[in-house]
């Protein structure tokens, strides 16, 4: 009994393990890999911050213990310069060096900035809702919902905003994450390095289908992606004003949905869009 307890108190902390694979940490793209590289050069920096807090507060703490009589604590106060430059300088420096990166970086992995690339990016129009993404490819004439797709290794540029509450939009192995609101459009530049299926997801909560709000990522190669096309155009459905009246409805889906063809100006009717069914609707079912 005593042997199986401390096998699973051994095993309990790498429970948590593979929620790492799903994270930047397992950087998938140019973008998550700079992020991460910032964070873990930023931890390292910060190490000398908390290490002597950590090292010393033991140390001191068994010092001057009740019970060590040898050792009390008597401070003589008086003014001390290199005591007040060690107090000083180091934390001002950490702070210049951080505030220094963290400028440059911020700059840098700005989502409205475009991504280096020989190659033209791929265009996405998403729109949020309850509780699904939509994915409208202007340039290709095709949508899907609960499926973003693109080739790797290729940038992808999204326009984002939302028909209903404001939703966050987060593909954590690939980049940043970003707010998309009703009335106004929101941008984000994402690439992966190689192909491979990614878990995109909503972090804003919208209601009770918040955590099944959830699509599937599909960077492809250049013939996987057009072969993608091909399917989505094939399936003779067309994602007009009533569609998308109908995809608005709060619900989840089992599976992805492709559209064949795309009303023209559709994206730009959302932004404008008066109706408040969608917002009133997600307002009474918290009533």
């Amino acid at each position: 009994m005593v042997a199986r307890m401390l096998a699973a108190g051994t095993l309990l902390p790498l429970g948590g393990c593979g929620v790492l694979d799903h994270g930047f940490l397992n950087a998938a793209g140019p973008v998550a890999d700079e992020t991460r590289s910032l964070f873990l050069l930023v931890c390292f920096i910060l190490i000398f911050v908390a290490g002597p807090v950590l090292v010393l507060t033991p140390i001191f703490a068994w010092h001057y213990r009740l019970a060590n009589t040898k050792s009390a604590y008597r401070p003589q106060w008086g003014f001390n310069w290199p005591l007040e430059g060690l107090i000083w300088i180091p934390p001002a420096l950490i702070v210049v060096v951080l505030a220094v990166l963290l400028w440059r970086d911020t700059h840098r992995l700005d989502p409205y900035r475009p991504l280096a690339s020989a190659q033209a990016p791929v265009e996405v129009q998403a729109v949020a809702l309850d509780w699904k993404w939509l994915f409208i490819y202007p340039d290709e004439g095709v949508a899907s919902v609960d499926e973003l797709v693109f080739p790797a290794e290729r940038p992808v540029h999204l326009s984002l905003t939302s028909g209903t509450v404001m939703q966050s939009f987060f593909v954590p192995r690939l980049g940043g994450q970003i707010y998309a609101m009703a009335g106004m459009t929101t941008q984000l530049n994402l690439a992966a390095s190689e192909p491979g299926r990614f878990l995109g997801e909503n972090t804003q909560f919208n209601g009770i289908g918040f955590q099944n709000q959830k699509f599937a990522v599909l960077a492809q190669t250049a013939d996987g992606y057009a072969a993608w096309l091909a399917q989505a155009r094939a399936s003779g459905k067309t994602l007009d004003r009533h569609a998308f009246k109908t995809l608005s409805a709060r619900s989840t889906l089992a599976e992805p949905i492709r559209f064949g063809s795309v009303a023209p100006g559709l994206f730009p009717a959302i932004l404008t869009l008066d109706n408040p069914g969608p917002h009133a609707g997600h307002a009474q079912g918290h009533r």
